[in-house]
C-alpha cells in the first residue's frame, strides 16, 4: 500500500493536565514548541485547543489566533485544525474562532455519553457550526463517536449542509461511547465506504487504545491521530515524554505497513485543501 497516511497531532485537548503528565503543553508558547517537534516528526495536521493560565479549557479566539500565528511561522504548511468541542465553551462560543479561517475544524454531528456527562450537540448548534464552516471555507473533520454520527454526516453532505468529500474521524475508546473493538471498527470503515465512497477517514483511540487504533487505521488504509490529548502514556509503566514521541510511534507503524507518512503538501491534496498560506500569514 503506497497511499500516504496523514498523522494528526492532538497535543493538548481540554482534559489532560500537567499533573497527569508534565509534558502536556498548556501555554501558547509550549504548544507551538510541541507542534514544531510533531511537525518535524511527521505530523501534517495540528488539532488545536487553547487553555487558560490555570489549565482550564478556553474558547478564546484571541488565544487561537496567537496559536495559529505560531504554527504558521514555525511549522510552515502544517494544516491548522481548531476544535469546536463542548468542553471549552457552550453555544456560539464553540465556533467563535472560526472567523480566523483555519483550514479545518472538528465537528461533532450528534450527542453521546462521555464518562461522567452527556456530550451535547443539539441539531441547531450543529447546523450553525456547519454553516459557519461553510461561510469561512473551513473543512470539517467529522468526529464520529457513534454509528449514527456517520449516517448524519452523510445526510448533511447530501443536503448541502456539509461540503463533499467528507473527512470522518472514528473516535474509539471513550467510556460510554464507541468501544475500541476491531470488528466494529472495520464495520464503520466499510459503512462509510458504502454510503460515502469518496470520503477520507481517520482513527483516534483514547487512552490505552491509542496505539491499537493507530495500527488498525494505518493497516486498513486510513489516516490516524495521536498525541497527549488522547493518551498521556507510552505504556502502562511509562508516561509519554512528548507529543512528538507519540507521532514518531505512529510513523513507525506506517513504516511497518509500508505506508509513507503524508507531507503537509500531500495531506492538503488528499483532503482537497488549498495550498499553504505564506509563512507568517
Amino acid at each position: 500500500m503506497t497511499k500516504p497516511c496523514i498523522i494528526c497531532a492532538a497535543i493538548t485537548g481540554s482534559v489532560a493536565r500537567k499533573e497527569d503528565n508534565p509534558a502536556v503543553p498548556i501555554s501558547i508558547a509550549e504548544q507551538i514548541e510541541s507542534l514544531q517537534d510533531c511537525f518535524e516528526a511527521g505530523a501534517a495536521i495540528a488539532h488545536c485547543h487553547v487553555r487558560n493560565d490555570d489549565q482550564s479549557p478556553s474558547s478564546d479566539p484571541e488565544a487561537f489566533a496567537r496559536l495559529m500565528e505560531g504554527i504558521r511561522r514555525y511549522c510552515p504548511g502544517m494544516i491548522v485544525q481548531f476544535s469546536t468541542g463542548g468542553r471549552s465553551g457552550a453555544g456560539a462560543a464553540r465556533g467563535g474562532m472560526l472567523p480566523l479561517r483555519p483550514e479545518m475544524a472538528s465537528l461533532a454531528v450528534g450527542s453521546n455519553n462521555f464518562p461522567t456527562r452527556v456530550y451535547g450537540n443539539p441539531p441547531d448548534l450543529i447546523d450553525w457550526l456547519a454553516s459557519e464552516m461553510q461561510k469561512y471555507d473551513v473543512k470539517p473533520e467529522i468526529e464520529a463517536f457513534d454509528l449514527s454520527h456517520i449516517f448524519q454526516a452523510v445526510k448533511m453532505s447530501r443536503d448541502g449542509r456539509l461540503k463533499a468529500p467528507l473527512y470522518v474521524q472514528f473516535v474509539m475508546g471513550v467510556k460510554n461511547a464507541m468501544p475500541a473493538d476491531r470488528p466494529s471498527f472495520e464495520f464503520y470503515v466499510e459503512t462509510l465506504k458504502r454510503i460515502a465512497p469518496d470520503a477520507e477517514w481517520c482513527g483516534a483511540g483514547i487512552g490505552r487504545h491509542q496505539i491499537e487504533v493507530n495500527e488498525w487505521s494505518i493497516a486498513l488504509g486510513g489516516h490516524t491521530r495521536t498525541g497527549l490529548e488522547d493518551n498521556v502514556r507510552l505504556d502502562r509503566d511509562r508516561l509519554a515524554p512528548s507529543n512528538a514521541a507519540l507521532v514518531r510511534r505512529a510513523a513507525e507503524i506506517c513504516a511497518r505497513h509500508e505506508r509513507p507518512v503524508a507531507s503537509p503538501i500531500e495531506a492538503r491534496a488528499i483532503l482537497g485543501l488549498p495550498p499553504a498560506p505564506a509563512k507568517g500569514v
